[in-house]
């Protein structure tokens, strides 16, 4: 019989210190298809997570690249609510990024969202990237267009996901590997 160890931490917070809303400009996706393996989440002897830190980098097939999506960030939003009972209860992280346009180019990259079970990469305002999406289940993701109305609205292309994971939205501190070049998401710091 395993041992149950308690890994309970305590969470302090420092009066003053700004916690910034929001996300960043750019999001990056990619089919979990086009990864080869995945980095991993901290565990204990019970098999429980003890960190909400990835180690390690995505190892992605020879040429893939992660794609990316400009958004509006007035407009998106990352959250995370429990799902499930215990013992096992999970997280539900819900993405919601706008973008713009109504293009060819976003209807294009509508249809392949919609119909593959992708990962998201999205950096919050104090620069850490986190994932929405994980290896053990599939990622729901919708998307809705919007061509305005009159000459005084706006149009949008809304990427809807859903994806459980086993905590809120992890943190990414790996290799980021672009179509405009790499970049180093190691951060040192109490994120």
């Amino acid at each position: 019989m395993a041992e149950c160890l308690n890994i309970q931490q305590s969470l302090g917070w420092c009066q003053g210190t700004p916690e910034l809303p929001g996300v960043k400009r750019r999001v990056y996706y990619l089919a979990k298809s086009e990864i080869v393996e995945w980095p991993a989440l901290s565990r204990d002897a019970n098999g429980r997570i003890t960190s909400a830190q990835y180690s390690g980098s995505f190892t992605l097939k020879a040429d893939s690249k992660w794609k990316y999506i400009d958004i509006l960030p007035d407009k998106s939003q990352l959250t995370s609510e429990p799902q499930g009972e215990l013992p096992s209860q999970t997280q539900l992280n819900k993405l919601v990024a706008v973008h713009p346009g109504v293009g060819l180019r976003a209807s294009a990259a509508a249809a392949y969202i919609n119909n593959y079970d992708n990962v998201f990469l999205v950096e919050d305002m104090k620069g850490f990237f986190r994932v929405v999406g994980c290896d053990k289940w599939q990622t729901k993701s919708t998307v809705n267009q919007d061509l305005g109305q009159g000459p005084t609205g706006s149009t949008s292309t809304t990427i809807n996901v859903e994806a459980t994971d086993e905590c809120p939205a992890p943190f990414y501190f790996g290799l980021i590997e672009t179509e405009d070049g790499d970049i180093d998401a190691n951060k040192v710091t109490d994120a």
